[in-house]
């Protein structure tokens, strides 16, 4: 670098000195202009480019320049004094000649100095000129001329360091050491290993202020060996850097290998798809399993052909793992009243399940360590709004909505997934719907759980064990996937008609709900509130155009419709808007239609339920009348029964089920044992055929609720007493007489209201359950009679009581 410097001063030179002269002893006395410099020292026999800037500097060269060309340069003590005095300077400095001088554009001067000898300063004078002028002594080594082992060896450990030194620094000569044969020529090689090689500012001082030649190589062998050591220290680094850069290099080389060869083959578009998936599954975080597992298939997916039969296997098993949302939760509305206004403006009523989602919601604001969801099952007959309730309880929570219908679902791998050995195999439905979700906390809806079926591929309902199993379901395996997948924060609501047809292992994993059918009276509001403005907006009318008043409502829900829910009302609402459509187009003059008991009849012909006023019937011997439940809601059963000249026979008609049948038999042997009581013979049963027919014959009907209406028939038959008018009974009866508590009150009391029964006959452990549906349902003027006996409800359901004597009596005659 100093010799480039030297080659480029000599290019242009404004004042060359060809022959420097050196002072000699006699001029020591002699003052030099003193060249002070920031964090340089220059050493003898070295060559030192130096820009001179400050004014004070510019005039002590221009003062070195008239003379001798001689300078004493020496270093500050600090480098931001701009006006350094003879205090701020380093008293050991270097005795110098200028070789060139070159005149910057800006006024600065670029000097080339030699250093001559190590100098101190002994005097110093201040000139006119503003520079200081010093008197300085030249200092020598002391022991040049000294014959000891110790400097000899001094030297050759030097000399050992700065060839190791050179091996690990290629920029500095390695021939340097060799080139000393005397001892001034060792003086003048240790200062310029001291310029070669990497010393601070303060090393470099100490350097030049040590004269002693012996002292100087001790002070140089502890600076080698500390450079030494950072030297190996980078070359250690450097080499792992290296290695690093190398194999980085190498995947590179190799990559591009790669991508040219698939090139060739015509694979390019699949090499970029793989990159674009790995990025994908980068940003999933997906668990240590699953992301071994994804890796392993791409592995595969790179060495196969793209339209291989296993590359289109192991890519569709890359593409849904990526696509399921495996760290995406979403956060949930905590709010009641928010909660409380969505579930009560998308349905009337309801309010038990109202009220457990509103439990869950409070508990979870309560709490933030509850993560389980509740698994509620919502049990209740066909369009009571259990489908739609649940998309209401997913908006009410903030959450992504998933339905997955199990009707008919006859295969376990509908829900666990099939194998991949299996051909267009896919996960299960569950994993469909969090897929649809995009979340991994949805409302998942299963549809129909009690319609689940099974045959020799398996059962459902027990793969969804697992999945509603709170403690089972974190780590849920799909047969596709084989991995764990959480369902834990999963919200799954199930519905169901009945709970008959649910497996008791997943009834036991359920919360249940019943929804029971609506009153006529909660139908009209419906109608109002919800099925009527839905209608007007479906068809783009306006409440002026189209007007359906109460009374004509109340007809379509009592002679034209029987259900719980409101389906069959809602289409015969949206029925009704099509014909006053009809009408509007056209008639252009109308302006609004208004549904008539002439226009219903006409649109909806003849009514289609006609409902038997049980006071018309005059002859009610054998006559009884009950309550029943169905899917679609309560009905009353109108149960007859006849006594004939026979052998005995009890002959049961009207399509009855087992239970039903049994009921029946559980009546007649009752009866037999109450003959005396009741003023028959003993044999009557072997001298008459008794009949019982449950009207309806196509419909089936079975259950033991009906046990006390069929006594009652039987009793009526046999004693030719007829049974109290405007009177229904339900429970189930014993050998004994007693009267057991029953199932679907509700829906019962909604139908005795429907067909004006004013009293009814009921269980005695049913009496909390009828408080209970009282406090939510207006049954108008029913009357209720619990008994606990059948020989309670003989002596209600007759006109006249059939117990002739008492019992006691009965039992003295037996005697």
């Amino acid at each position: 670098m100093i010799e480039k410097e030297k080659q480029q001063i000599q290019e242009k030179p404004i004042e060359t000195i060809e022959n420097p002269t050196i002072l000699n002893q006699d001029q020591e006395d002699e003052f030099l202009a003193l060249l002070p410099l920031k964090n340089v020292v220059i050493l003898p026999k070295s060559i030192l480019p130096i820009i001179v800037g400050r004014k004070q500097s510019i005039q002590a060269v221009e003062y070195a320049l008239k003379q001798n060309k001689t300078l004493f340069i020496t270093a500050q003590k600090d480098s931001k004094i701009e006006e350094p005095t003879e205090k701020d300077v380093f008293h050991y400095g270097t005795r110098s000649t200028i070789l060139q001088v070159m005149r910057m554009p800006n006024g600065a001067l670029k000097i080339l100095a030699e250093g001559i000898c190590r100098s101190e300063i002994i005097k110093i004078k201040h000139s006119d000129s503003g520079f200081i002028g010093v008197m300085c002594k030249d200092i020598l080594a002391t022991d040049l001329d000294d014959n000891n082992v110790e400097l000899e060896a001094t030297w050759r450990q030097l000399k050992e360091l700065y060839t190791l030194y050179t091996k690990l620094n290629e920029k500095v000569p390695a021939d340097l050491v060799t080139l000393a044969k005397t001892r001034q020529e060792m003086d003048y090689i240790v200062d310029t290993i001291a310029v070669h090689i990497h010393l601070s500012f303060e090393e470099r001082q100490t350097i030049l202020e040590t004269a002693s030649l012996k002292n100087r190589m001790l002070k140089l062998c502890k600076y080698l060996t500390q450079e030494i050591e950072i030297l190996k220290t980078e070359q250690r680094i450097k080499g792992r850097i290296q290695q690093q850069v190398e194999k980085s290099q190498r995947e590179y080389y190799l990559t591009e290998q790669i991508k040219a060869i698939q090139k060739e083959l015509g694979r390019e578009d699949q090499a970029t798809e793989l990159n674009e998936i790995q990025e994908k599954i980068i940003k999933l975080k997906l668990s240590p399993e699953a992301r071994e597992k994804v890796e392993k298939e791409m592995r595969r997916l790179e060495q196969m052909p793209p339209l291989s039969s296993e590359a289109v296997v192991s890519r569709n098993y890359v593409d849904w793992i990526t696509s399921l949302p495996w760290n995406n939760i979403t956060k949930d509305t905590i709010s009641i009243n928010q909660a409380e206004k969505v579930l009560n403006r998308d349905h009337a009523g309801l309010h038990k399940v109202k009220e457990r989602i509103i439990e869950f919601l409070a508990a979870k604001k309560f709490s933030k360590k509850i993560e389980r969801s509740p698994i509620i099952c919502l049990v209740g007959p066909p369009g009571v709004g259990k489908t739609s309730l649940a998309r209401s309880i997913a908006d009410s929570l903030g959450r992504a909505f998933a339905r997955i219908s199990l009707g008919g679902i006859r295969d376990e791998a509908e829900i666990r997934g099939h194998r991949r050995t299996y051909i267009g195999a896919l996960p299960g439905k569950i994993i469909h719907a969090i897929k649809k979700a995009g979340t991994m906390n949805p409302v998942i809806l299963l549809d129909e759980i009690d319609k689940i079926s099974k045959d020799i591929h398996g059962d459902p309902s027990a793969a969804l064990l697992e999945v509603l199993d709170p403690e089972q379901n974190r780590r849920f395996v799909d047969h596709f996937l084989d991995i764990d997948f959480d369902l834990s924060n999963v919200m799954f609501l199930t519905t169901a008609n009945t709970v008959d047809g649910i497996p008791f292992p997943l009834f036991d994993r359920m919360e249940i709900i019943p929804l029971s059918g609506y009153t006529e009276q909660e139908k009209i509001e419906i109608a109002r509130n919800f099925l009527i403005p839905k209608a007007l907006k479906e068809y783009d009318l306006n409440a002026r155009q189209f007007k359906l008043p109460e009374q004509q409502l109340h007809t379509i829900i009592t002679k034209y419709t029987q259900e719980a829910g409101v389906r069959q009302l809602e289409r015969i609402i949206t029925k009704l808007m099509r014909k006053a459509i009809q009408m509007l187009l056209k008639d252009k003059t109308l302006k609004s239609v208004t549904v008539s008991e002439k226009r219903l009849r006409s649109w909806l012909g003849t009514q289609k339920f006609k409902r038997t006023q049980l006071k018309e019937i005059k002859n009610r011997i054998g006559l009884a009348v009950g309550l029943a439940w169905t899917e679609f809601g309560g009905d009353i059963l109108e149960i007859e029964a006849t006594a004939v000249p026979g052998k005995g026979t009890l002959t049961l008609t009207g399509q009855l089920g087992d239970v039903m049948q049994e009921s029946a038999q559980a009546a007649l042997s009752y009866i037999r044992s109450q003959a005396q009581e009741l003023g028959l013979k003993n044999s009557f049963n072997s001298i008459n055929d008794i009949h019982v027919h449950i009207p309806e014959g196509a419909t089936p009907k079975d259950g033991p609720s009906a046990g006390i209406t069929i006594c009652t028939s039987m009793i009526s038959a046999l004693t030719k007493i007829p049974t109290q008018p405007q009177l229904t009974m339900t429970g189930e009866i014993t050998l004994q007489g007693r009267i057991l508590p029953v199932g679907g009150l509700k829906e019962k009391l909604l139908a005795a209201k429907q067909h004006n029964i004013q009293t009814i006959i009921l269980p005695k452990e049913n009496y909390d359950d009828i408080q209970e549906i009282l406090k939510e349902t207006d049954l108008g003027l029913l009357q209720f009679i619990f008994v606990n006996t059948m020989d309670e409800v003989l002596e209600k359901a007759f006109i006249k009581k059939p117990l002739r004597i008492s019992k006691k009596t009965a039992r003295k005659r037996k005697k």
